[in-house]
């Protein structure tokens, strides 16, 4: 009877110890998941991963490779019980036996990894202590992610349970490492979000936020982006009591690219007229910027611009067009376009460049705009285009320069409502008032 009660206690104290590792293994299994719901990054993830691996299955070390899907090597990334000279032994591809095996489904357990023929390195092994091998791959929705290995110092140490469990381990990996990239992916991409942000803040800054006073001109500015960044600029030079300089430009691209240059152009442009224009004409202006704009532009590249000097004295506006769209004269109803120039910067250092001179009248609007506000197109995949814009600019022309710059955004906003637009729009109206 002793005996018998004596095996009942022995049996249930196993039974104890049996439900106490399971309970620990639950636990440990369920700290992992929470690996895989986590916000961590990648790095984090991988060494919480490792040491948990060997915790859970009771491997003396372990070892976490990711695929690089563009070189096909699994580069080492984490580790757990294993020295830094182990970790850098050599490379490992996809090509390997072993790698090939798991990669197509299989649990690949190495009884001794300095007799197997499968083992790359066998003498690092042998000096590193570790003996058996267990590897399972690492896969996300069927595609291979990497490859999870365990270690221990004995032959034959690993079972059929420490496969299924490496199974399990490995495919909580796998959910946890993706969505580790995922959130650094995520982090990246706020980031390069506030930067673009804070260069869109900047470059508004090189936008005039005012339209300068200078009578008897009214002027009205109107500058919309299509990205946070992008390649439009207009601005005003007060060159000296009488002269006014606008300058409006388009450079070729979108987003940050074209940001750079557009911030180059514009340092270029204030550098040649401000300090320039008693010591130069505006011809030879147009040939320094067209020179510098060929040594910053590469092919594919270059800028349209539209330059001109309002003379208040004497009453008149003397311009030159680069390629850009042509400024539109408003007189007696009737509109003329301001093409006299030449082509595009940045192309052709030798180029010649023709030079007009209109004399202004009372009354007179003159419209400068980027090529964003004609191109701009609605649903329907219809151009607002420059019949639109000549129309528009006819019927607001006896309104104030504000008034002519707000509505015609206005209707053209009308035509393209909620169309998703590709280019910047910049709008500059002058009025000539009476003297």
């Amino acid at each position: 009877m002793v005996q018998l009660v004596n095996i009942r206690i022995r049996k249930r104290k196993t039974q104890m110890k049996r439900t106490k590792k399971l309970t620990k293994r639950e636990e440990q299994i369920y700290q992992l998941t929470t690996l895989v719901a986590g916000g961590f990054s990648l790095g984090d993830v991988l060494d919480k991963l490792a040491r948990a691996a060997v915790q859970i299955t009771g491997a003396t070390a372990c070892s976490i490779r990711l695929l690089d899907d563009e070189s096909g090597e699994l580069k080492m990334r984490s580790t757990f019980g294993l020295s830094e000279e182990y970790r850098n032994k050599g490379p490992v591809t996809k090509d390997d036996l072993v790698i090939k095996a798991a990669f197509a489904g299989e649990a690949v357990v190495v009884d001794d990894m300095s007799v197997d023929s499968r083992v790359k390195y066998p003498q690092a092994s042998n000096k590193e202590g570790i003996v058996s091998q267990l590897t399972v791959s690492m896969q996300f929705k069927d595609k291979p992610v990497g490859v999870l290995r365990l270690y221990r110092p004995t032959v034959g140490g690993f079972t059929q349970e420490d496969v299924a469990m490496a199974r399990s381990v490995a495919s909580q990996c796998a959910i946890a490492i993706t969505n580790a990239k995922n959130y650094a992916r995520a982090l990246h991409g706020a980031q390069i979000a506030e930067q673009l942000r804070l260069a869109g803040v900047i470059q508004r800054r090189m936008i005039p936020q005012t339209a300068p006073k200078m009578p008897p001109l009214e002027i009205a500015a109107a500058y919309r982006p299509c990205f946070g960044v992008g390649g439009d600029f207009y601005d005003f030079i007060k060159l000296d009591q009488h002269n006014l300089a606008i300058a409006i430009a388009d450079v070729i691209g979108k987003g940050i690219p074209a940001a750079l240059m557009m911030s180059s152009f514009r340092g270029m442009v204030r550098a040649y007229a401000d300090g320039g224009h008693k010591r130069h004409s505006m011809a030879e202006i147009i040939q320094k910027l067209n020179t510098s704009s060929c040594g910053e532009c590469r092919d594919g590249e270059f800028i349209t611009f539209l330059y001109a000097i309002i003379n208040t004295k004497e009453q008149t506006i003397t311009y030159c067009n680069c390629g850009h769209e042509p400024a539109l004269l408003w007189r007696d109803e009737k509109i003329r376009e301001l093409k006299k120039g030449g082509l595009v910067l940045g192309v052709m250092k030798d180029t010649e460049y023709e030079i007009e001179t209109i004399k202004l009248h009372e009354d007179d609007r003159i419209l400068f705009y980027t090529d964003g506000l004609i191109d701009a197109i609605n649903f329907d995949e219809k151009m607002w285009g420059i019949t639109n814009l000549t129309n528009a600019f006819k019927q607001y022309a006896p309104q104030s320069a504000n008034k002519i710059v707000n509505n015609i955004l206005a209707q053209r906003r009308r035509f393209i409502g909620l169309a998703h637009q590709t280019d910047d729009t910049s709008i500059v109206v002058i009025r000539v008032l009476e003297k």
